[in-house]
């Protein structure tokens, strides 16, 4: 019998106090009003939403990102396996499900593009609905629509100007915490750092020259809790996808103080060190329980303490950010994306029982622009409007960040799965923080540097940090990502400067088995030639090691655009902004990229939902489903192409590195 899958987002029954970030009561879910120095009278605003129906959204299914519609050219780039594995469940690591098969119940979404069935008045998920990255031609009707001209565009000067403090600034209620506890405000949950306070200092603690910001002082300044965290860019925000992430922690103020309450720096750090033990399943001399005030809250493998926040700012790529004549490091721009933020609110363990309901509803505050993940975690996002300034995102939009960060629970009225099974308690950056004070400070993406030489076509900088070894799998993390996605992202494609430079090193005259081919679409033979050529060619350049420079870091064409491909991916992208289409597809590539398009023989084929065939080339909107009146009405049918028994399967992958850290030699 085919296994059915779960890929569908959960909302969880909400509490019905307020919370705020810090010093709340432990004794209940319900979090109350905070204890330190609160100058600001909170409303008694308790956190509730409506349960609302999924089928009221445009895209019913928004939490299945665009990249899971790929094909995987004959099996030969698998970037299933980064989303998709068993490892952590099976470890029972946090709270996560197995998505490759190790439970019956959910499937293997490494082999099979298998999404859930609809009802009869839903649109399938089988349906490609991210139409500014698959039809870009589509966006750009509706930006043409505009009278916009994008040539007058100054996306150097844009990406450097500051909107999230225009943003910040709207924040209202205590500036310590970053609930404003105010009923119906759209900015109720946007995240108390002060982007006037960063960076981060190179402790990576974020520091406040303003006392009503401030938790406690230390012997550097006026701290406000939040600390940096610096990790390993994943295959979804790097400065090759034009997105790069900025992370912020906070603990609870208990985390933060002694035995008897008093405020403690070197606590604060000591709970922080435990919390990446724990989440990196490392945990040391059978500790048991956090330290200080917090002494009586368990340790958990895998999971975060109650009332922990994120704060993710995601900016443009700016090439000329490399923190010492910007503000943010690697290629962070002054001008972000977005805003985002997560606050856990309850426990979730992993012998909890999970069933499903396919169109089960939602749990979310349209006004007040958050929605719960179902899995612990409130969660709340900043957009940029029409005009680049930040607003509260919509529940369809919040329900794109749903997608990822979530996992396995229940709750009332129904109950159902999501997310991908290599977070760690949903978070995706926190298993991948590099170890100790390398892992505290400003994300860097690899130290980047700037190169004031660089022509605009050239890559713009270098990094000056290696390839960390997973732990797992005994092998630099970017070194198994270029193995079995053989591309930049997770989509599958290759800028034009990591191509060149992959066919400028990859040569027989170097001493390769093959020159790196060119991707040519005549026919199927042809193409899977090529791909197995371009697979075989780039594990030939990993473990010669190749993709390091002499001092074992990390070769930048790998890493970083050039300023040409930085600004052109920044103009599509506020294409996007200006027609406010994000519901359509946060990626914009300009044209349809060739892991959307159909490039299959008769062994492998399919057809649309409405049975006729496709063209070769042609873009693939729509996969069928099994039609059969039975339980597996609606669900997808159609195999990856990936071999289960062949190299380029992995079920096992966990994203967390050797500890001591370790990196590859060159």
């Amino acid at each position: 019998m085919k296994k059915i899958p779960l890929y569908l987002v959960v909302l969880l029954f909400v509490s019905g106090l307020a919370f705020i970030s810090c010093g709340v009561s432990d004794s209940s879910k319900d979090v109350l009003v905070d204890e330190i120095n609160t100058t600001t009278p909170v409303e008694d605003a308790p956190m509730t939403g409506e349960f609302r129906a999924r089928t009221l959204f445009s895209n019913p299914y928004a939490n299945i990102p665009a990249q899971c519609y790929i094909e995987t050219s004959f099996g030969t780039q698998n970037a299933c396996l980064f989303c998709h594995s068993n490892a952590a469940a099976k470890q029972k690591l946090g709270s996560t499900l197995a998505q490759a098969g190790f439970d019956d119940y959910i499937g293997n979404l490494q082999l099979e593009y298998a999404f859930g069935p609809a009802d009869i008045f839903t649109r399938s998920p089988n349906i490609n609905p991210w139409e500014n990255t698959i039809t870009p031609h589509k966006l750009d009707e509706a930006f043409a629509n505009l009278n916009i001209n994008a040539d007058t565009w100054d996306m150097q000067s844009y990406i450097k100007s500051d909107n999230w403090q225009e943003a910040y600034n709207k924040k209202r209620g205590d500036a310590k915490v970053s609930d404003s506890g105010i009923k119906d405000d759209s900015f109720r949950l946007f995240p108390a750092l002060n982007p006037a306070a960063l960076p981060a200092d190179d402790d990576g603690f974020v520091r406040t020259q303003n006392s009503a910001e401030m938790l406690f002082s230390d012997a550097k300044g006026l701290n406000t809790g939040w600390r940096a965290v610096n990790f390993m860019p994943y295959g979804i925000f790097t400065p090759h996808t034009g997105s790069v992430s900025g992370i912020y922690i906070r603990l609870d103020a208990k985390f933060m103080q002694d035995a008897n309450g008093t405020f403690s720096l070197d606590i604060y750090k000591q709970n922080l060190e435990l919390l990446e033990q724990a989440i990196q399943d490392r945990i040391e001399n059978n500790r048991t329980h956090y330290v200080g005030r917090a002494s009586d809250v368990p340790l958990y493998r895998g999971l975060f303490p109650l009332r922990t926040e994120f704060a993710h700012p995601l900016h443009y790529v700016d090439v000329d950010a490399d923190g010492v004549s910007s503000k943010f490091p690697g290629t962070r721009s002054t001008h972000v994306k977005e805003i985002r933020y997560m606050y856990k609110w309850e426990m979730r363990h992993t012998d909890e029982p999970v069933t499903k309901e396919e169109n089960a509803p939602l749990y979310y505050n349209e006004n007040e622009t958050w929605i719960d993940n179902g899995a612990g975690w409130w969660m709340s996002a900043f957009i940029e409007d029409a005009n680049g300034s930040l607003r509260g995102q919509k529940p369809e939009e919040l329900m794109q960040c749903v997608g990822c960060h979530s996992s396995k629970y229940g709750f009332e009225p129904a109950q159902f799965t999501s997310g991908t099974s290599n977070t760690i308690d949903t978070v995706w950056s926190f298993s991948r923080k590099f170890a100790g004070d390398l892992g505290w400070r400003e994300m860097d993406y690899l130290g980047y540097k700037r190169d004031p030489h660089a022509n605009t076509n050239e890559t713009s900088g270098s990094a000056h940090r290696g390839d960390p070894i997973n732990r797992d799998a005994n092998m630099g993390e970017y070194r198994k990502f270029l193995n079995h996605v053989v591309g930049a992202s997770l989509y599958g494609e290759m800028p034009k400067s990591m191509e060149a430079y992959l066919k400028g090193v990859i040569t027989s005259a170097n001493g390769y088995s093959d020159d790196f081919p060119t991707l040519a679409f005549e026919n199927v033979a042809q193409l899977k030639a090529i791909q197995e050529m371009r697979l075989k060619l780039v594990r030939e350049f990993t473990a010669k090691k190749d993709y390091l420079t002499a001092d074992g870091f990390l070769q930048a064409p790998l890493l970083y655009p050039t300023l040409e491909e930085s600004l052109k991916g920044a103009t599509g992208y506020r294409k996007v902004v200006a027609t406010q289409r994000y519901t359509k597809g946060k990626d914009y590539f300009g044209e349809t990229i060739f892991t959307y398009k159909y490039y299959r023989d008769a062994n492998s084929s399919y057809s649309h939902i409405d049975g006729t065939s496709y063209e070769f080339g042609e873009t693939i909107t729509d996969r069928p489903y099994n039609t059969e009146e039975t339980i597996l009405w609606g669900v997808g049918k159609v195999e990856t192409l990936i071999d289960e028994t062949g190299s380029n399967y992995d079920a096992e992958y966990l994203p967390i590195f050797k500890y001591p850290q370790d990196f590859e030699e060159k």
